[in-house]
């Protein structure tokens, strides 16, 4: 009830004159000072002003362009900005720590459990798409978002549309009876194999995106051991730092 009447046209509205209120008694006394006082406050509004800025502007300048190659959209081409790129990071680890993205071998692992990983990953990239604010559109390019919807609507979501209900079904009806006696395993197996190798150029994509090294290897686990933890993402320079 108190959350439901925060929100209410009647809190905002006595929020802003609470705010207002606060806003004229600074101003009143502001336009008091005289001497150093002013300078100093004059000074700190200015230094406040430039800040606010200088992150808006941060957040948004073009870092890099990148081209990913997706084969069911050729070429794209993309403007990395440091929110972007953040977004980008989150989105290839959630990619490349699930099992879901790992081939699953005739008679290894259960297609149950790589099924509820992909469901997984489904939910998180949605997640970290509502949390995060969509990247600015330069030239009028692909954003990192654009990749990973385009993840979801065209690899998951068919697969996971299609599978999920068969095997819950045929699960339903032989609760007794191991994953390997049903009918529709191999086949099941073989698209799944076929959408993780789909997969593989968004995942790489979300790693080139975020200034990840060596993207692919992490991914297929071809790296060396001196390699063997994940590293940090790339940080592009700055445009906004002092030289």
């Amino acid at each position: 009830m108190v959350l439901g009447w925060a929100r209410s046209r009647w809190a905002k509205i006595l929020l802003g004159f609470v705010v207002g209120a606060a806003v004229g008694v600074a101003i009143y006394h502001a336009s008091r000072l005289t001497g150093r006082n002013l300078f100093v406050l004059c000074g700190a509004t200015a230094g406040g002003v430039a800040a606010v800025v200088v992150h808006g502007y941060s957040r948004n300048v073009r870092l890099t362009d990148v081209t990913i190659s997706v084969p069911q959209f050729s070429d794209l081409h993309f403007a990395v900005t440091r929110d972007s790129q953040q977004v980008a990071w989150k989105l290839f680890v959630e990619a490349v720590t699930r099992i879901s993205t790992q081939p699953l071998n005739a008679g290894d692992g259960l297609l149950r459990e790589a099924l509820t990983s992909l469901y997984g990953l489904f939910a998180t990239t949605r997640e970290v798409l509502k949390e995060s604010q969509p990247s600015r559109q330069t030239d009028g390019g692909p954003t990192v978002e654009h990749l990973a919807i385009a993840m979801l609507n065209v690899e998951l979501r068919p697969f996971l549309s299609r599978w999920h209900p068969i095997l819950g079904r045929w699960e339903s009806a032989h609760p007794e009876q191991s994953e390997a006696g049903w009918p529709l395993n191999a086949e099941c197996r073989s698209e799944l194999a076929a959408m993780q190798k789909r997969l593989l150029p968004y995942i790489h994509g979300f790693g080139k995106l975020a200034g990840v090294r060596k993207a692919p290897q992490i991914v297929d686990g071809t790296l060396g051991p001196q390699f063997a933890s994940m590293p940090a993402p790339r940080q592009a320079a700055d445009p906004t730092a002092p030289n």
